[in-house]
């Protein structure tokens, strides 16, 4: 298994190579289909530090400014996700469509994303984690950032990782991370929270200083251009627990999302969402809970044939690490999924 700096380096590799020879353009009428939708986590102007494991989940105020003129530059309109389902349904012909999506509710959505958004007159959507709103709920990789920012050592099933230099703490960040995803969610959450002790903090606590509260997201709804969707109660990798869990997360949270803002919600985004996370059984019961559409993280551009697969819509991530424009061109092109999903349009098995 590749690591992720070396999964990056041959990200950046790819990106540069499109650039170059053009592909971004000649073969994007083919590769971009119908349109996209855009996932983004926080936006800040402030730099990554040396030690920064989650820095693939933030991007520049800048750089999302880049994003929505280059989105126009190309001949995307900016759509609300309310319009997918029938644009999808629509004919093809016309122009590509582009989806604005930010996952878990951070501040700093507000702070800094907002501004951008509305200086393009941008449609966007929220998706919001009951938990991260209450104050209480569990960033667990953020958790993890922290706890081993100050720890010297990490002591994870037997294993004794150094943690003293940026270096060694990235890579103990990797080895636990990994180690942790693999198993049942319950036991990433234990032993994470026992790091944070270790590190001499609480867990359960940074949601209160990253997260909007309700207050905020009932100022927010009133927006017109926002739309609020839910992301669970508690942001679960919802394929690893039984079915009952899985429906009460998605359905309460809806619940508790209107009943707080007064307005219907109609869109889902899948914690995590990759097939680890969300299958098959999660986009039924999306599906027969009634929402209008559900997005995953798998990658991909939106084709005619996602018409028929409302509650397993791919995403495209804006990553923190390749805030260039070539990475940029790259993505809305499409070109790079003909490769990463070996030629198939849809990927919901």
């Amino acid at each position: 298994m590749l690591s992720p700096r070396t999964r990056h380096r041959l990200f950046r590799a790819g990106f540069r190579a499109v650039a170059a020879s053009g592909a971004d353009r000649w073969l994007a009428p083919a590769a971009r289909g119908r349109g996209l939708i855009l996932t983004f986590h926080h936006v800040r102007p402030e730099p990554a530090a040396a030690f920064a494991p989650n820095a693939l989940l933030s991007i520049t105020p800048d750089f999302l400014d880049r994003t929505l003129s280059l989105l126009a530059a190309r001949g995307f309109e900016t759509i609300g996700l309310d319009h997918v389902p029938e644009r999808l349904a629509e004919p093809p012909g016309g122009r590509p469509f582009a989806v604005l999506t930010f996952d878990d509710g951070y501040r700093d959505n507000v702070e800094h994303a907002r501004p951008v958004l509305a200086r393009h007159a941008a449609p966007w959507t929220l998706f919001v984690t009951s938990d991260f709103a209450d104050g209480r709920g569990r960033l667990w990789w953020i958790e993890l950032e922290r706890a081993i920012a100050r720890l010297d050592t990490v002591r994870l099933d037997g294993l004794v990782l150094p943690a003293r230099t940026d270096a060694e703490k990235t890579t103990a960040f990797e080895a636990t991370y990994r180690s942790l995803r693999a198993g049942p969610e319950p036991v990433l959450l234990e032993e994470i929270a026992r790091l944070c002790r270790e590190a001499g903090f609480a867990p359960g606590e940074i949601a209160r200083d990253l997260c909007l509260g309700w207050d905020a997201l009932r100022d927010l709804a009133r927006d017109p251009s926002v739309t609020i969707g839910a992301h669970t109660l508690s942001h679960p990798m919802l394929a690893k627990h039984d079915p009952a869990f899985a429906e009460r997360e998605i359905a309460e949270s809806r619940a508790r999302i209107a009943a707080e803002l007064d307005r219907p919600v109609r869109h889902l985004s899948y914690p995590v969402g990759d097939p680890t996370s969300a299958g098959p059984r999660e986009f039924a019961m999306a599906e027969r809970l009634g929402f209008a559409t559900a997005v995953t993280t798998r990658p991909g551009h939106l084709f005619t044939v996602h018409s028929r697969h409302l509650h397993a819509l791919p995403r495209v991530s804006v990553n923190g690490l390749h805030q260039t424009d070539a990475a940029l061109a790259s993505l809305i092109s499409g070109v790079p999924f003909l490769a990463w999903n070996r030629g198939r349009r849809l990927n919901v098995a």
